[in-house]
């Protein structure tokens, strides 16, 4: 039977499967559809693979955030504590750019005219201080009613210590409008700070419709096809959920795109002994960014879809900006020349696929450059006259020759993509020389030693499979849980038997969701951690816990973690100042993979191609051509040099060299410009 991994990104849909008896490996690559059930459909036909012999599918997807971010969906609606249905609108007063007296905050995720208050009032303690006056919320579901919104937010303050009032409206609304779907900021994020948790909620509520209507239409696409294997969604925290779940818990998707290439780079940390990587994945409309560190990538539970749009769920801890191979070239007002973040997407795609494009792209520039083979190993034929003639006419514009400007777009490209690897390494302080930079994503191999080189990173990683390496990580990511719960308590005053009643609910809790998905429970295992913060701090700091009863003698272990921690994520910690619990957090994981990848095989094909012509830095180049998937292992090249895969190309400039390593990952140093 076959696991078929699937990343549906803005221009391409790849599909990684293996087949866990032969253990033999497939890829293929189609331009991303529409109706991107189409497209994930395609994909499994390309390959070959029998959709009956599909075992496991496992989707990663950009619905969700693409959705919030074009706020495409329906209508929906929002309860709330009299006094606050504009808490997610004025946020938290954080200014995006500090001197910027013109900045507009971006839309709010539920318009205004849809948000409703009602009399109701729970303290910091749980204590009811005003009853909630139910004759009002039965008005306000009528209303609801009546405009026909199908969906509701019910965000009540202090109801993570209190949650009766928001389900006692979620029962009236059930009563009244049975046809809504209604959900609680208590049951989506038990946790304080309303901004975040209403806001969470609220991006629960819009994307219930949108995910489940694309969910279904999936699931009858591949019953069509006689697909009667288990479907599984990738999660912004680095597993995956059955489709069912995923339904219900559309707010846990917004990195579900990204977090595949996550998973692969964790996989190359894990069999290539390298602690220290810098996960990058370029494709044809985003570049992706995050650290992964001892096999892991980092999570993060202060992510902001936009600006002052939180979403408090964990995530991996990513930054992306608009590079791709598809970002498009383009003149500034004051006649300087910027790259990105429009794109040329799928449709119509870069000047050079023939489709209708006509705005230079990065794409096109590699092409002008010589760095990319014209007829894409055979597969698809690229235009390059009409290249050199759209990267011609910014070059007119900005009185510089074809080439100057080819090399110009790869230059601010790079820059761009230097900026997003320095920022997540700067938010973490951590020293680019520590690490080496994994390249993943169909163009993302052409560009890593630039940007490497910009950020003094010395070494390159391309792993074998690094055009579909998404749909690749999407293969060996284990079905995963995240729970959370509030109790803030100073570790002197700690009410152990609170504390063990939590961590053993949330456990149960955890294993209960991982059995629906078919987790058994001797094939689960537990991960603790609590947010922790010192006395009077704002913002906290997630920190390990171990398993089993916490007592007073397991306190100072507890508090030495909570010390490394700190330091970890802002190089200080003291023993002046009293550690204290925010928040405490479970992690189930059901174990759902198998290793795949093996030692390199020896071929006796000959891996070169010639030669080609190709620029760099302001001069032509004889560049070596050679066929990646016929490498063998230790084989050494040098710079300049491009490596041509199925679905990728890897380039290295002057001064550059690689080899191969025992698992056909190339392993570049960078050097010198």
């Amino acid at each position: 039977m076959w696991r078929v991994g699937i990343d549906v990104g803005g221009t391409f849909t790849d599909l990684f499967g293996w087949n866990s008896e032969s253990q033999e490996q497939t890829e293929a690559k189609v331009l991303t559809t529409k109706d991107r059930s189409v497209g994930v459909v395609e994909a499994v036909e390309k390959s070959g693979i029998k959709f009956s012999e599909v075992s496991h599918l496992i989707h990663g997807t950009t619905t969700a955030t693409n959705t919030l971010i074009q706020r495409s969906y329906p209508p929906a609606a929002m309860i709330a504590t009299r006094g606050f249905r504009d808490s997610i609108e004025i946020g938290r007063q954080h200014r995006k750019h500090l001197y910027d007296p013109y900045q507009t905050k971006p839309k709010p995720i539920i318009p205004r005219r849809y948000r409703f208050e009602v009399e109701e009032r729970i303290n910091v303690n749980g204590d009811v201080v005003r009853p909630l006056d139910h004759e009002e919320v039965k008005t306000v579901a009528l209303k609801i009613k009546d405009l026909g919104i199908k969906s509701v937010a019910v965000c009540f303050v202090n109801s993570y210590v209190n949650s009766s009032h928001e389900e006692a409206v979620l029962q009236i609304l059930q009563d009244i409008y049975p046809e809504v779907r209604a959900v609680t900021s208590a049951s989506t994020r038990p946790i304080f700070r309303e901004h975040g948790r209403f806001s969470t909620t609220a991006i629960r509520a819009v994307l219930l419709p949108v995910m489940s209507e694309y969910f279904e239409v999936l699931q009858n696409r591949l019953r069509n096809k006689r697909f009667e294997g288990s479907l599984l969604i990738l999660k912004s925290s680095g597993g995956v959920m059955g489709v069912e779940l995923a339904k219900d818990h559309p707010e846990e998707l917004i990195e579900s795109g990204p977090a595949g290439g996550v998973a692969c780079t964790a996989e190359l940390s894990r069999l290539t002994n390298r602690e220290n990587l810098i996960h990058t994945d370029m494709g044809g409309t985003s570049f992706d960014a995050s650290i992964v560190e001892y096999g892991k990538g980092l999570i993060t539970h202060s992510y902001d879809l936009e600006w002052e749009v939180p979403i408090v769920t964990p995530m991996l801890d990513i930054h992306s900006v608009g590079a791709g191979g598809g970002s498009i070239g383009w003149i500034d007002e004051g006649d300087s020349l910027r790259v990105g973040p429009q794109s040329a997407g799928a449709t119509p795609g870069p000047v050079c696929y023939g489709r209708g494009g006509s705005e230079p792209t990065i794409t096109d520039a590699n092409l002008v450059l010589g760095r990319l083979e014209p007829s894409l190993g055979g597969k698809f034929k690229l235009d390059v006259e009409a290249a050199e003639k759209a990267v011609g006419g910014l070059a007119n514009r900005i009185g510089l020759s074809l080439l100057e400007t080819a090399e110009g777009m790869i230059k601010i490209s790079c820059e761009n993509m230097a900026q997003a690897v320095k920022m997540v390494l700067i938010e973490r302080g951590r020293d680019p020389r520590d690490f080496t930079l994994a390249s993943l994503g169909g163009a993302g191999a052409m560009h890593a030693v630039f940007v490497a080189r910009g950020m003094n990173i010395p070494h390159v990683i391309v792993p074998k499979f690094a055009g579909v390496a998404s749909a690749f990580g999407a293969t060996v990511m284990d079905l995963r849980q995240d729970l959370e719960a509030f109790m803030y308590a100073p570790i002197s005053s700690l009410d152990f038997d609170r504390i063990n009643r939590l961590y053993r609910e949330l456990e149960h809790s955890a294993r209960s969701l991982l059995a629906a998905d078919g987790v058994a429970e001797n094939e689960t295992s537990i991960s603790r951690s609590a947010q922790m913060r010192y006395v009077g701090q704002t913002y906290e700091v997630e920190t390990p816990i171990p398993i089993g009863e916490i007592a007073p003698e397991t306190v100072p272990s507890i508090t030495e973690a909570f010390h490394r921690s700190h330091k970890l994520e802002h190089g200080v910690s003291s023993d002046d100042f009293e550690p204290a619990f925010v928040s405490l957090s479970v992690t189930a994981t059901g174990s759902n993979t198998q290793p795949i990848l093996s030692n390199g095989v020896e071929s006796g094909d000959d891996p070169s191609k010639g030669v080609r012509r190709a620029y760099f830095a302001g001069a032509w180049y004889d560049a070596l051509i050679f066929n990646g998937q016929l490498l063998n292992k230790r084989h050494q090249l040098e710079g300049p040099a491009i490596i041509e895969y199925e679905d990728a190309c890897a380039v290295l400039p002057p001064n550059s060299s690689a080899v191969v390593d025992e698992l056909d990952n190339l392993v570049v140093s960078v050097g010198t410009d």
